[in-house]
């Protein structure tokens, strides 16, 4: 009762496939050619970003502008779940209050 017993399995389940022989193969090497010679990497010309007080001005404005709309919609999110909260406790004491009531008047 207390010695636990392994399971046998009489047959094996799945489909069983024959092992794969593996036959070497030669392994040949090659000479590798002389060494290439060096190239100095030229780089591509491509427009420089340059932040013009003006640009930078702009990014200020608008990151603030990102973060002023974000916050406001976190904030009216918030503020509807607080709103429904409230509502959902007021009408759970309403119907308490009636409740309550029709069983007094019985």
């Amino acid at each position: 009762m207390f010695k636990p017993k392994v399971p046998t399995m009489p047959q094996p389940t799945g489909l069983i496939t024959r092992p794969t022989v593996v036959e070497p193969t030669a392994v040949v090497q090659h000479t590798p050619p002389g060494p290439a010679p060096l190239t100095v990497p030229t780089t591509a010309a491509r427009p420089t970003v340059q932040l013009t007080p003006g640009s930078v001005v702009a990014l200020v404005g608008g990151g603030a502008a990102v973060v002023l709309v974000v916050g406001a919609v976190l904030v009216s999110m918030l503020l509807a779940v607080a709103i429904t909260g409230a509502s959902v406790a007021i009408c759970a004491l309403v119907i308490r209050s009636l409740i309550t009531s029709a069983a007094q008047h019985r």
